[in-house]
């Protein structure tokens, strides 16, 4: 069920009647929010929701195993086991073809013959993100870092419809305390939700949409018949696509949660001002950067340890989190790509420390070059996030450099300005957005009532006639 149709409409004002009528009734709130959940999960597929709900039951037997045991080395078990079963499941929905074929192909070249089973699998939507809060569940128990939940509570934390398909990642000591309490109807600001919408809505609906049907889908379908300028505004139009789409999607459930009364972290913090690759995770999702930061890099030893050890738990951090977006060598390559880069910034401020050389004095020229060049590393990556396959990432790649002095048309002066427009405005200062955002709540409901309307009539005009699925339901 994708958010900007009809269908999830009605579903939303269903659920956000039953939301409000049973708010001061804990337990009936709770169920009825997981049924609401579990319907919007069955939507995409009613066998999904066995797989949720084994999640579930993995989840909350993990944790209580944690705290029922007295020694460490017990408690390490019940969490390894835990986290193990939960990537178990991730691993054969997502990762057992992609496996599976590469061995097969490997025992075929070294003349074994075929050997591996090649089984469809079919991959769950919205795998990726309840099994990495159900890890990071476990991991916080077994840290000492949050309480094992009541059963409903674990429930509706990891199906909770607005995060259910793409996130954000939320975390149990962010989500599950707001759980646990009555939502006050009355210091929930509408406003501002309605215009988390609608941004969103515009940005999927409007933006993401246009750039992928004039620029990206036809460059990507077949570089060879592109030009030079049209293969480099593919890249710089993918950028602005997958930030307009996924961020788009995060507008929308930040704003969802809003009006039931739930707050979510920010997924997204103007990527594309970044002035290094380091920069850009801590700004571009979030949630998930983070995760991978907590879960992962800290434990393989962070940067703690020596040189060789701090670029290896970089690189594996890298390619794990590429690896987590697909299953697929570009995903790989785009990751590793990544963690490369980020190695190669690590080295260079060490050696300077090193040297006893000071900081580099920061002017507005190399402010700007570092950005510049952090987004054209960031767009090369995305050429190969976006293609079916290596060739196909390299075909693109090799017209910018051999399709000079052939005829652009895709190149149009509408959307060169798109495509500027969107990573311009991520240059807005935060403070000047929140300003925005603040007139607009103290307008007269009439008022904001007709502005939205109009922006509701703008993105059905100008949107396309079917609304394609978020990119990251992928994933």
């Amino acid at each position: 069920m994708l958010f900007p149709t009809f269908d999830f409409a009605i579903f939303f004002a269903i659920a956000f009647t039953v939301n409000w009528l049973l708010n001061p009734y804990a337990a009936p709130w709770k169920l009825a929010m997981i049924g609401l959940s579990y319907f919007f999960y069955g939507w995409v597929g009613w066998s999904y929701c066995l797989l949720l709900l084994t999640t579930t039951a993995v989840a909350h037997f993990g944790g209580v195993a944690i705290m029922a045991t007295r020694t460490e080395r017990s408690r390490r078990w019940a969490m390894g086991i835990s986290v193990s079963a939960l990537l178990a499941l991730l691993g054969w929905f997502k990762y057992y073809g992609f496996v599976s074929v590469n061995l097969d192909n490997l025992t075929h070249a070294i003349g074994l013959g075929r050997q591996m089973p090649l089984l469809q699998v079919a991959l769950p939507i919205a795998i990726s993100f309840f099994t990495f809060m159900a890890v990071s569940y476990v991991v916080d128990i077994y840290r000492r870092a949050l309480e094992p939940a009541r059963p409903l509570d674990l429930a509706l934390y990891l199906s909770f419809f607005p995060h259910l398909l793409a996130g954000p990642i939320v975390r149990g000591n962010e989500l599950l305390p707001q759980l646990r309490k009555r939502r006050d109807p009355d210091q929930i600001d509408y406003s501002r939700a309605l215009w988390l919408i609608m941004t969103g809505l515009f940005k999927k609906v409007v933006i993401s949409s246009y750039v992928a049907s004039a620029i990206v889908t036809p460059v990507f379908t077949d570089p060879s018949q592109h030009s030079a300028p049209e293969a480099i505004f593919s890249a710089w139009g993918y950028a602005v696509q997958i930030y307009c789409d996924f961020s788009g999607y995060t507008d929308i459930a930040i704003g969802l949660a809003l009006l039931l009364g739930i707050r979510f972290p920010i997924n997204f913090d103007a990527p594309y001002t970044a002035r290094n690759l380091q920069d850009f995770w801590r700004r571009w999702h979030i949630t998930l950067s983070r995760w991978l930061r907590d879960y992962l890099y800290i434990p393989l030893g962070g940067s703690s340890g020596s040189e060789g050890k701090t670029m290896r738990n970089i690189m594996i951090t890298m390619v794990l989190g590429g690896l987590w977006h697909g299953a697929a060598w570009t995903f790989v390559f785009w990751g590793a790509l990544h963690g490369l880069g980020q190695v190669v910034g690590h080295l260079q401020r060490r050696r300077r420390v090193e040297r006893g050389l000071p900081p580099v004095a920061d002017g507005p020229v190399r402010i700007w070059v570092q950005r510049f060049l952090t987004f054209q590393f960031v767009c090369l990556g995305w050429v190969f996030f976006n293609s079916s396959g290596l060739s196909q990432a390299f075909a693109v790649l090799g017209r910018m450099v051999t399709g000079w002095g052939e005829p652009s048309p895709l190149v149009t002066p509408l959307l060169v300005a798109i495509i500027f427009g969107s990573i311009a405005l991520q240059y807005v200062p935060t403070l000047d957005v929140a300003r925005l955002q603040a007139t607009f709540s103290r307008q007269h409901v009439a008022l904001q009532i007709g502005v939205l309307a109009f922006a509701l009539l703008g993105i059905t005009t100008f949107g396309p006639a079917g609304v394609a699925p978020f990119i990251y339901y992928r994933f």
